[in-house]
């Protein structure tokens, strides 16, 4: 079989590159990797405004086909100790009422935080929405363009530059006791400095995660929407999805790719792959390492991927009582959580974040993330004893919160890290493909010098959340890294 362009997964990312390439007149075959329903059926992150406008969203479809974005309200509550919750609000002002009831200090700061973390996170959601800035560059334009992210962030004025130097590479933990006395309000806003992240609260850089996780909300609400993106560029007409179709390997010869071989055989020419995989998979496992230099091959095998956090699904009985709620009490709490992890052991007292869905015989689906568990464990391996004894963990932690609870639970599944890579393509059971420090962002994600989504392979082209600027901005590198092919290969 030939095709024009050969697009490999079916994540938000990998459709939306897809349909853009689709759009410029491309044949597209979209190869499907991943069958398993460990990935929640939702995508997660802000969808940037211009691939709503580019792809037409914002009016397409049907009832079952028509984009659909959530956004929980509250967004978040947050289990406290005496047995109550603490909720946060889209509305900052309501926010600040809940605060109030643990704190009056606390209360009269929130407006102010909310408005300099949503002015920060500005910055980033105009990073995020193009290719990252080539600082090496002589291109008259790609120039003008880095001026003019400089001119946005001047325009932050005095106070506006200095929180963002400063917010960078700070431990939340640090930010957070900078601005609050509440251990529970410290405890939910920390946690989105570590999600998915082999760090605690205390280490260097997680503060930036906060404003990453910010990008495209409402000021106050620091955690992502929720949308049916993926379902609705699946249902389009355009491209041609290939339903079970396993990659085996990439075909290279003198530098160029030359087709994509599926494990059964199947060969599929082509001089355009554009890849939705993790990083090291693509280059290390379906590309012959031959075809790349020693010192490349070694870059990519040294990619950050440690997966830390396990998925645990019950079906319940009846509804939970809560949309979101997470178990982080406080910064202490999770940097001792983090402690576990750092020496292979999952937390006996994780960080839970636990989403509820209706089900259609009028229960309920309850996804737990949680985090600290370690894709390699010191004293063995992920054995049936294991799992059962997270997902029992797990179930004690949400029946405090919730009286009852357990009473509730009809069954359980657990997906520990090493399940995630097997069934879902997360490399070592990280979600994000690469993990998402500092210095594997912007300009340097995956690797310095290869964050434009080429590779060194002519014609093969990355995609997903392992590129810039990560996971959790629906669509984002699928647009960019279409933007660069169209950009390389016009016609």
């Amino acid at each position: 079989m030939s095709a024009a362009t050969v697009v490999i997964g079916t994540g938000v990312n990998e459709l939306v590159a897809a349909h853009y390439l689709a759009r410029a007149g491309q044949q597209v075959v979209v190869l499907e990797q991943n069958t398993a329903d460990w990935a929640t059926a939702l995508d997660t992150g802000w969808i940037p405004p211009r691939i709503l406008g580019d792809l037409a969203l914002d009016s397409h479809g049907g009832p079952r086909t028509s984009l659909q974005v959530y956004r929980p309200d509250p967004w978040v509550a947050a289990v406290l100790p005496d047995g109550g919750r603490l909720e946060l609000w889209n509305d900052p002002v309501r926010s600040a009422e809940a605060i109030r009831r643990l704190s009056a200090r606390d209360a009269k700061r929130w407006p102010d935080f909310c408005e300099r973390m949503a002015r920060l996170a500005r910055v980033l959601e105009r990073l995020y929405t193009a290719p990252p800035p080539d600082l090496m560059t002589r291109d008259v334009g790609e120039l003008a363009r880095i001026a003019g992210t400089a001119f946005g962030v001047r325009r932050l004025g005095r106070q506006g530059m200095e929180d963002l130097m400063r917010l960078l590479p700070m431990p939340i933990a640090d930010l957070l006791d900078d601005w609050f006395e509440c251990d529970a309000l410290k405890g939910v806003l920390g946690a989105a400095g570590i999600m998915h992240l082999c760090q605690g609260p205390r280490s260097g850089g997680t503060a930036f995660r906060l404003l990453h996780h910010h990008a495209g909300n409402m000021p106050g609400v620091f955690r992502p929407p929720l949308s049916n993106l993926s379902r609705v560029l699946e249902a389009r007409p355009g491209i041609t999805l290939r339903r079970g179709a396993s990659v085996g390997r990439i075909s290279v010869r003198e530098g160029h790719v030359t087709g994509v071989v599926l494990t059964d055989g199947e060969e599929i020419v082509t001089r355009l792959v554009v890849c939705g995989a993790d990083p090291r998979r693509t280059l290390l496992e379906w590309v012959d390492t031959g075809s790349l230099t020693p010192e490349f091959t070694r870059a990519v095998r040294h990619i950050r991927s440690r997966g830390v956090v396990a998925r645990v699904v019950l079906e319940l009985q009846g509804a939970p009582g809560f949309t979101t709620l997470v178990v982080a009490p406080s910064l202490d709490h999770l940097e001792r959580a983090y402690d576990d992890a750092k020496y292979g052991r999952f937390s006996q007292h994780p960080y839970l974040e636990a989403r509820a869905t209706e089900t259609a015989d009028s229960g309920c689906r309850v996804e737990v993330d949680v985090q600290y568990a370690p894709y390699t464990l010191r004293d063995g391996d992920w054995d049936e004893a294991r799992r059962s004894a997270l997902a029992q963990r797990v179930v004690e932690m949400l029946s405090e919160a919730i009286p009852g609870f357990d009473a509730r639970v009809s069954a359980r599944r657990v997906a520990a890290p090493p399940d995630l890579e097997a069934r879902c393509g997360f490399p070592e059971g990280q979600a994000h493909h690469a993990e998402l420090a500092l210095d594997q962002s912007f300009w340097m994600r995956p690797l310095p010098g290869w964050a434009s989504y080429r590779t060194p392979v002519a014609g093969l082209y990355l995609c997903g959340p392992g590129t810039h600027p990560g996971g959790a901005i629906a669509g984002a590198a699928g647009a960019n890294a279409a933007r660069v092919v169209l950009r390389d290969r016009p016609h």
